[in-house]
């Protein structure tokens, strides 16, 4: 019966997509098709608006395109601009659009003024070039990022013109000089951040910036993967790591990933780096050349290079020779080769070796099939359940030193007397200052039951103190509110006047569902008339939670459709009756860092068969595919890999940012219906106010102003004008709300005097 089921369904979404291939031409720029008009709504509910109804309702659906202006002119040329003259819903609506007028010149304003600032700053650096001020920078990225600063406010022709002038073609000429000369030592990294970085950024149009910068980078990444670090030596790094993990991962492929593999492509893509890691290994990190790792003496591996090099390309050009192009077979017959080669000449570490062909190869893929090698497999499930053992703190390092940002609520830290603002400067003994955050993890977690001792120093004392917490088992929250409130609880309520609700979901794990329940209750039960969910940063987690997250907006209908090769079932996935709440007005945020997960959720919501929720921000990432999860080797590494893509409720695929940007084209992930573009110091200032409001303390924290800084509704909608819009449309769509429900009210009286 449910294969039956199942064929069915199939057979209804080849229809769906002839649909779509009809009207293809017409949408092939966007992510997902404009939203139905409201008054398709009102038709199915024989619902007929007139007069200033039928207009409030026509300005709320401009307004929810993202379109104020057009709005605007509607409400003023119908109604005027008199807000005495109009009614309570008009006047209301004719608020939101001029509030909009405001963030709108606040933004213009603050733009300009930072341009001005940039502009200033770089005019000063050329003229102190061009008197020989002592003062001048000594640092040539100080430069560079000034410039990078200024082009994210140009268009093109202003960065054309910057460009051009000989002061920055000086600056350009001088940090492409300072790059060779570190790439003549070997210091990859340096000239990746000291150049490439900023110039790939300065004029993201310049291939040659682009691939150059790509290739750098590459090259760091390798050098910075061969030196130990405070947390792990480079041996414990590549420990578990052998051929046969890779061999098995794909055979598995071969059959399991969503399409046929590129065999071709992938030798490409692994030949390449293999000839980049005998670069790097030319100049290998002082720790790896005193550990005596590599076989051959400097002179020896400058004559094996030479070897490598030549035939690695003789093995490639092999492979190009097969008819038909390579098979799995062929492909790891390749493989055999490249390390039958490797053990013949340049003799790199083989495990390192296999990590590097391993990550190229599968990179030919898509940017989301890895292989998790032993020693990765406990922080990838961390990462999957967001359930590990530690002592619930979160940890930055402002100014390099090592600091508790906020404690998360009823765990070990919470209880043990450290606080949010307490710089930890040893653990278990060791000096944190030229430690890593990711290395003081490391250190901080470990086994349910075990201690940790932090050395800590509190902000206001001379003496360090020593803190011992016992781990435990951690689960972090992922429901957030706009702020904690004095006993340390979240604060949904953004809008106390409108009851506008606000939850920001951090990622989908097995507790958020259950977590988003609570907090929906919550606004529920203080009168929550509309509600904003925050998607922004989310970049994703369990397909089974982003279904459950839909459930609570949609009562039926298809969510998504997880679609695999040709040759399997494509599997569909419902909305279910129980557990929706009301339907009061939905407004999602979304960015480039909302991805998987997060636009499953907004696409779906916001999908013309559902139109239940209008997107505010920015387009989502684009990942645009669904990952499954084998074992390997007994289960002591995985293989994550893509097995479907996924398909909105009309039918229509969410692209992949990786394969849309090799075809020149930025129509990938779920574009938003009200586009609100932030630049970096926006983005900046929004974050401080979010982090600021997320922290939580010790109750007997000292409230000093130093160390506490909670901001206002006010202030934080200043700061994060994102947030200021969507709450603008969720005003606007409570309008249309109120106009639909009266004229409903209207109708039913007029049906029953009519009786």
């Amino acid at each position: 019966m449910q294969k039956e089921k199942q064929e069915i369904r199939r057979s209804m979404y080849l229809a769906w997509l002839v649909a779509i291939v009809v009207s293809f031409a017409a949408c092939a720029l966007t992510s997902r098709p404009a939203p139905a008009d409201i008054n398709e709504v009102l038709f199915e509910n024989q619902i007929s608006l007139s007069g200033e109804d039928k207009i409030d309702n026509d300005a709320t659906v401009l307004i929810c395109k993202g379109d104020f202006d057009s709005a605007k002119k509607l409400i003023e040329k119908e109604l005027g601009s008199d807000p005495e003259k109009l009614d309570t819903d008009s006047k209301e609506l004719l608020q939101v659009v001029n509030d909009y007028d405001i963030i709108r010149e606040q933004r213009k304003e603050f733009r300009d003024k930072v341009y001005s600032e940039r502009m200033e700053k770089l005019d000063k650096y050329q003229k102190m070039a061009e008197t020989h001020d002592p003062n001048e920078p000594n640092d040539i990225t100080v430069i560079l990022a000034s410039l990078a600063d200024i082009t994210e406010l140009t268009t093109q022709k202003q960065r054309e013109e910057l460009l051009a002038r000989p002061y920055v073609k000086q600056v350009i000429q001088d940090a492409i000089d300072k790059a060779s000369g570190f790439e003549l030592e070997g210091k990859w990294i340096d000239a990746y951040s000291n150049c490439y970085i900023w110039l790939a950024s300065i004029d993201p149009n310049n291939k040659v910036y682009k691939d150059y910068a790509e290739k750098i980078y590459d090259k760091a990444v390798i050098s910075a993967s061969l030196e130990d670090s405070p947390c792990e030596t480079r041996k414990e790094r590549y420990e578990g790591v052998d051929k046969e993990i890779f061999m098995r991962s794909i055979v598995y492929l071969n059959q399991g990933y969503v399409s046929a593999l590129d065999y071709d492509l992938m030798a490409e893509k692994a030949i390449k780096q293999c000839q980049l890691v005998g670069e790097v290994m030319e100049f290998p990190p002082e720790d790896f050349k005193k550990s005596n790792e590599l076989k051959r003496s400097p002179e020896e591996y400058k004559t094996y290079l030479a070897a490598w090099v030549e035939s690695l390309e003789a093995i490639q050009n092999d492979a190009k020779k097969t008819p038909g192009g390579m098979d799995l077979q062929a492909f790891l017959e390749l493989f055999m080769k490249v390390l039958l080669l490797n053990e013949a000449t340049v003799a790199i570490p083989e495990p390192f070796l296999i990590s590097q062909f391993s990550d190229a190869t599968l990179s030919a893929l898509d940017p989301h099939t890895v292989i998790v090698w032993p020693k990765q497999v406990q922080d990838f499930e961390k990462q999957m359940t967001n359930e590990f053992s530690g002592i619930g703190v979160e940890i930055s390092k402002p100014a390099d030193l090592l600091t508790v940002s906020s404690l998360l609520a009823n765990t070990p830290a919470h209880k043990s007397g450290l606080d949010a603002g307490d710089v930890i400067e040893k653990i278990d003994g060791l000096e944190t200052k030229d430690m890593p955050i990711n290395c003081a993890v490391k250190k901080i977690t470990g086994l349910r039951g075990t201690s940790v001792t932090l050395t800590i120093k509190r902000p206001g004392e001379d003496k360090t103190r020593d803190i011992v917490i016992k781990r435990d088992v951690i689960v972090v929250p992922t429901i957030r509110g706009w702020q904690r409130d004095e006993d340390g609880d979240w604060d949904y309520m953004v809008d106390q006047k409108d009851k506008i609700g606000y939850i920001r979901l951090t990622s989908f794990s097995g507790e958020s569902g259950n977590d988003l329940e609570n907090a929906m209750n919550k606004l529920e039960s203080q009168g929550m008339k509309a509600m904003i969910l925050d998607l922004r940063y989310n970049s994703g987690g369990l397909l089974t939670t982003a279904i459950e997250v839909c459930n609570k907006f949609i009562s039926e209908g298809l969510i998504v459709s997880r679609v695999p090769r040709p040759g399997k079932l494509t599997i569909f996935e419902d909305a279910e009756k129980k557990g929706t709440h009301p339907t009061y007005p939905l407004v999602i945020l979304v960015n480039s860092s909302s991805a998987s997960a997060s636009e499953i959720v907004a696409g779906a919501l916001s999908d013309k068969v559902h139109e239940r929720a209008t997107l505010v921000g920015t387009r989502t990432h684009g990942k645009g595919s669904v990952q499954g999860i084998t074992g390997l080797s007994g289960g002591k590494a995985q293989l994550k890999y893509t097995m479907a893509h996924y398909h909105l409720p009309s039918g229509q695929r969410v692209e992949s940012r990786d394969a849309m940007t090799k075809l020149g084209r930025k129509d990938w992930g779920v574009a938003p219906d009200v586009q609100v573009d932030l630049i970096s110091d926006e983005i900046r200032k929004m974050s401080e106010f979010q982090r600021d409001n997320d922290v939580l303390f010790q109750d007997d924290h000292e409230m000093s102003d130093e160390s506490v800084k909670k901001h206002t509704i006010e202030e934080t909608l200043q700061a994060d004008r994102q947030l200021a819009v969507g709450i603008l449309v969720a005003k606007s769509k409570l309008v249309q709300a109120e106009v639909i429900a009266k004229a409903k009210q209207k109708q039913e009286a007029e049906n029953i005097a009519s009786n």
